[in-house]
């Protein structure tokens, strides 16, 4: 960067290269399998007239109806703009910048070490096994000086679910020294596999979830901090005085409905079929190495020729993300589950590249 306004900005946000989500790489398809999104609207209505006034800091009827949802006391949820600013708050409220770290285990979701160099706080990585699980040994023995370690469970990108007594074992050696918090983003397509019961047994497990994967709202950004309540009171120093807009959290109260859960858990239903489909669809295709097998609305797949078959896809206007670049998955593209009628597009697109090289 150039010039004297660039200069006076800070030494670490101009290096900083900003998380690559899926709409800053853009594209032009119709077929968009980049994003993780619930590939449908769903139609919410807007009814408050309220707008001349400031919203409440911690909207009443969002926090009891998830704490509901949860099984949870509502001093254990908080609410924010998307479950990336819990990611944010947390190092905001416990990491000294230049004197703590934070901890995570790629290949996982971005957004971890972009915050952190946001904040100008360290970060450490420990490489995820070849299953993707953690290496338990390697994160015990580099724990000076850790103040979280965020895990995400189904993992972004791979799909896997962390090893439970993996995560147990870590809570109990890092108490009262560093929280955990395991991103659940995806849980609601497996709520078995939840933490959230872990709660009152780890005082130091942090859980965040959002309402942009299964309850299909990801341009609403809301996502919600689940903790005991010394944490939330710590988180509700340090955010901002009005996070959620009234529209938003009165369309998130309604997804949080009865109906609205019927709804979302209808969603899940459809979309873990149709991945189960696709899945193997995909492992049928000469063109697919190996597909991972997920608990989330996205597969894993490794192909023979990534870069190139990406780049005919996306000629074509089907949008996958590329996953290249990420430790360890090479030849990996991540699909989003779309609809079935998309998934289909899907192989069809993939058999034709198939005929085209036996041509």
């Amino acid at each position: 960067m150039t010039g004297s306004i660039g200069q006076l900005a800070r030494k670490n946000v101009r290096e900083l290269t900003p998380y690559q989500s899926a709409r800053r790489l853009g594209g032009n398809g119709d077929v968009w399998l980049n994003a993780n999104e619930y590939p449908l609207a769903v139609p919410f209505n807007f009814t408050q007239q309220t707008l001349n006034r400031y919203p409440e800091c911690q909207p009443a009827r969002v926090i009891e109806r998830y704490a509901a949802y949860c099984g949870l006391n509502k001093d254990q949820v908080l609410v924010s703009r998307g479950a990336d600013e819990g990611i944010e708050l947390l190092m905001r409220a416990f990491c000294e910048p230049g004197q703590d770290k934070v901890m995570f285990c790629p290949p996982t979701y971005g957004m971890y070490s972009v915050s952190a160099e946001t904040l100008a706080i360290e970060t450490l990585t420990v490489r995820s096994l070849d299953d993707w699980q953690l290496n338990l040994p390697a994160i015990l023995s580099q724990l000076d000086g850790v103040k979280l370690i965020y895990l995400c469970s189904p993992n972004n990108p791979t799909g896997n679910l962390v090893n439970p007594d993996d995560i147990r074992q870590l809570l109990t050696a890092t108490a009262g020294k560093a929280l955990v918090i395991a991103d659940e983003a995806y849980i609601d397509f497996c709520p078995e596999a939840s933490l959230v019961s872990w709660l009152d047994e780890f005082p130091n497990l942090v859980i965040l979830r959002t309402l942009s994967k299964a309850f299909a709202l990801a341009g609403l950004r809301c996502g919600f901090t689940l903790a005991n309540r010394e944490v939330i009171e710590l988180l509700l120093k340090v955010i901002a005085p009005y996070p959620l807009s009234t529209p938003v959290a009165e369309i998130a109260a309604s997804a949080l409905s009865e109906q609205g859960l019927a709804e979302m858990r209808r969603h899940v239903t459809e979309l873990n079929s149709t991945r189960e489909w696709l899945l193997q669809q995909l492992q049928a295709s000469p063109l697919t190495e190996q597909v991972y097998p997920s608990h989330a609305n996205y597969l894993l797949a490794k192909f023979t020729d990534s870069p190139r078959i990406f780049r005919a896809l996306w000629d074509q206007g089907i949008i996958l993300r590329d996953q290249n670049k990420n430790p360890g998955l090479a030849g990996c593209l991540r699909i989003s589950i779309g609809t079935r009628q998309e998934c289909e597009t899907l192989i069809t697109a993939l058999n034709n590249l198939t005929l085209a090289e036996q041509a």
